[in-house]
């Protein structure tokens, strides 16, 4: 986006705080961006004529009269995650809605929400796909709760790094950043003596700001009792609108006149940066702006709900101390009064954070570069796969790249790691598979998110193995290990021993981002030294009463397979992995394929049916073991999603010789492609996504599992010409599938150059000898060429 030209608040009056925070960004847009055109947007207003005035007496109610409810709600949030979706739900809806047409006369280029009602109405309408404009919010409270974060909003700024992680845990697949103080400019460190000279205060003595935000909110009374006992030269109190408390004080005042009662200050900032301490209860406007001028904040007697939070969290943070009580409170004033090293501490603290952050300015300009997080409504297919992840079974698709580099030098894997890097930051954005944010919600179906930017050290990572590290760990942690879901969903690895010219890139993907041909292609535009040219070839188009006369016989084939065989492998999943991995000649793949007059898909998989056949030879009681074969639905490539369909096999286990098994397999499998069920599988998907998300996510479920087949075999055509990432030739991929529930098995092979990568995937608790099948693929493949040359 080029410099906005309009710009939108989003603020509400319910004290000053949020106006405070809206004033700092239109000084810093203006000042960004001249010739900005800004405009400000109630959103308790824009809720209702009522709605100010009746959400204002709420709060000030339960502050003063019932903080033990404004706790409980405030603890509900986070405790009672069904209580915070319903209420974001509820308000973002009212407030999205009277919201809708206020947008729409605007028409900004920019948003910037200061208020969590008004973030959640923003968030409401982009979830829907209504607002395609830049949003950002400004938290503007150090204790993030869930109303002010969402994953529909494209940038969140929290006030401190704790703050961050704070956000994270409200929403964890929302976009969060620290930000400098969001004040104007005249807060900042500045000469305490000229401050004082300005405010007409003592040059000497020890001065206290006691601010308890623009309603006066709080133990002020004994805030001023504390200062007093503590030995305070000065105590300047800002009562802001409460008459009450400053007349109170005023009267306090006549018999000591140490006390300094104001009303409403329009310069707090020469009256912040004249103080040495300022003394607060909510965390707010008056923390920040103390921040902001590196002036020490004590938190006393913080009020209910966001105060206590907003209080903890800055101590953890280290920009605050809480007092609890009056004793404490007097006694960190006259510590800071007489130890100088302490005061002085406590402001190099806060220079520090200050430094860390930055200018609020540049921030606040760095917003035109925002990207709207628009989110795209997902295929049935690749929903489908969200569906049906569990902890237990997490549908993670991947692949082993086998490199053979150009050196067996140390520094061999840094320099390939290097390379990937700038590989990742250069194309990734380009590539719709690896620039797509996950976002997922109870009742709600999933949906994507685009992301612009991305940072290749988020999402690869460089493991060197010693000399007596084992490789397979490696692999096993990596491929174990679920994906965050902050991020696109998409990890590599780039696996290395010092000494060995061969290396390994491991590479893991949701698999709602797409099938192993769709990650194919992607991987190789996006890390090859030489990209390969990839065309397009359209499908063809089917006559639709041919199409529907395919789907009604490949729905009576899936009805009349009925369940998968019952025995052999399989239970009840487990997060525990296993992997093994073989390499077949692709040459010698093709001509036994073609000697035995079957296709290669054929082949491999009467290959497995023989393995499984020697896995147990004395079996009896089963004789078929029921594979779902993924089958590409279309030919050429894809940018993105799953465009495969499925066919079930029944591969025969019992005994019988090679080539006869071959035969069988061969047939069974033309018959399944013929009898329409890659049609019915495909409209099956559609179907369900008419279904309401938790109905749909339910039957997903039921049907992707041991119930209707015991495991997955893919078979990938590849790519036969070679091709180098980073100076080093991709010899072998290893395919790496995730599995179904209760499934203990999942195969997955690829042509590359000439080899054929096997890879094999098992549930450590269902089958803890996966080598052991392994082992039995070779032998098996030398099986079925002895049994052609027979038969010759």
């Amino acid at each position: 986006m080029t410099e906005p030209r309009r710009l939108l608040l989003v603020s509400a009056t319910i004290g000053e705080g949020h106006n405070a925070t809206a004033r700092a960004v239109e000084e810093a847009a203006r000042r960004s961006w001249p010739g900005c055109e800004v405009s400000w947007l109630d959103a308790l207003r824009a809720m209702g004529p009522w709605v100010p005035r009746t959400f204002g007496r709420i709060y000030v109610t339960n502050v003063q009269s019932t903080p033990w409810l404004y706790d409980f709600f405030y603890a509900a949030l986070w405790r009672q995650r069904w209580f915070a979706n319903g209420c974001r739900r509820f308000v973002g809806a009212w407030a999205g809605r009277r919201l809708r047409p206020l947008l729409a006369d605007e028409r900004p280029d920019l948003i910037v929400s200061t208020y969590p009602m008004g973030t959640a109405g923003l968030a409401w309408l982009r979830a829907r796909g209504e607002l395609r404009t830049p949003v950002a919010a400004v938290i503007s409270d150090f204790a993030p709760h869930p109303f002010w974060v969402y994953s529909a909003i494209d940038r969140h700024y929290a006030m401190s790094e704790v703050s961050a992680g704070a956000a994270d845990l409200a929403e964890p697949a929302a976009v969060n950043t620290v930000s400098a103080p969001p004040v104007v400019a005249a807060f900042h460190p500045r000469d305490k003596a000229e401050a004082r000279r300005a405010c007409g205060l003592p040059q000497a003595g020890f001065v206290v700001l006691i601010s308890c935000g623009s309603l006066g909110f709080g133990s002020v009374d004994r805030a001023v009792e504390a200062a007093l006992r503590a030995g305070t030269d000065q105590v300047v109190v800002v009562c802001g609108h409460n008459d009450t408390l400053r007349d109170r004080l005023l009267r306090r005042a006549e018999r000591d006149s140490r006390i300094d009662p104001l009303g409403w200050v329009d310069d707090m900032a020469t009256r912040t940066a004249a103080a040495d301490v300022v003394v607060t209860n909510a965390g707010g406007a008056t923390a920040l702006e103390a921040l902001a001028c590196a002036r020490p904040v004590l938190m006393f007697e913080p009020i209910a709900g966001h105060g206590r939070a907003n209080a903890e969290l800055m101590e953890r943070a280290g920009l605050a101390e809480l007092c609890d009580d009056e004793p404490a409170l007097a006694q960190a004033l006259d510590r800071l009064a007489t130890e100088p090293g302490e005061l002085h501490n406590a402001e190099q603290r806060m220079l520090r954070h200050l430094r860390d952050t930055g200018e609020f300015a540049d921030q606040v300009a760095d917003m035109a570069n925002l990207d709207p997080a628009v989110p795209e409504r997902m295929r049935a297919q690749d929903t489908f796969f969200v569906h049906v992840t569990t902890p237990q079974v997490a549908q993670q698709t991947g692949a082993v790249l086998s490199l053979r580099g150009p050196a067996a030098g140390a520094e061999w894997g840094a320099e390939l790691a290097a390379r990937v890097s700038e590989r990742i930051a250069a194309r990734a954005p380009e590539l719709p598979m690896v620039s797509k944010r996950l976002v997922t919600r109870r009742h709600r179906e999933p949906h994507w998110v685009p992301v612009r930017r991305l940072a290749p050290e988020q999402h690869l990572r460089r493991i060197t193995l010693g000399e007596h590290d084992d490789q397979e760990s490696a692999e096993r942690e990596f491929f174990s290990t679920p994906l965050p879901t902050d991020r696109p969903p998409w990890e590599m690895a780039v696996l290395h021993r010092p000494g060995s010219g061969d290396s390994a890139l491991l590479v893991k993907m949701h698999h709602s981002l797409g099938d192993g041909l769709v990650m194919t292609s992607t991987l190789l535009r996006l890390l090859c030294d030489e990209v390969p040219d990839l065309p397009e070839q359209p499908r063809p188009a089917i006559p639709r009463l041919r199409y529907v006369t395919a789907v009604l016989r490949g729905m009576l084939s899936l009805v009349t397979a009925g369940p998968a065989p019952r025995g052999g492998l399989g239970g009840r999943s487990t997060g525990a992995r296993r992997f093994a991995w073989k390499e077949l000649d692709a040459a010698e793949v093709e001509a036994e394929a073609r000697a035995n007059g079957v296709s290669r898909s054929a082949l491999l998989l009467g290959m497995v049916a023989e393995a499984l056949h020697r896995l147990d030879e004395n079996n009896t009681h089963q004789r078929n073991f029921r594979t779902m074969v993924p089958r590409k639905a279309r030919p050429g490539t894809e940018d993105f999603g799953n465009h495969a369909v499925a066919v079930t096999v029944d591969l025969p286990i019992g005994p019988m010789s090679p080539r006869r098994r071959l035969a069988e397999v061969a047939a069974r499998l033309d018959r399944a492609q013929h009898r329409g069920q890659p049609q019915a599988s495909e409209a099956v998907l559609r179907g369900l996504r008419l279904l309401p998300a938790p109905l749909h996510r339910w039957v997903c479920r039921r049907i992707y599992g041991r119930n209707f087949f015991q495991a997955i075999v893919s078979i990938m055509p590849g790519h036969r010409t070679p091709v180098h990432i980073a100076g080093a030739l991709l010899r072998t991929v290893y395919p790496v599938l995730p599995l179904a529930d209760g499934m203990a098995l999942a195969i997955g092979t690829i042509g590359w150059g000439r080899t054929v990568g096997v890879a094999l995937t098992t549930d450590a608790a269902l089958l803890p000898d996966v080598d052991k099948l392994a082992d039995q693929l070779p032998s098996a493949f030398a099986a079925l060429r002895l049994g052609a040359q027979e038969g010759a």
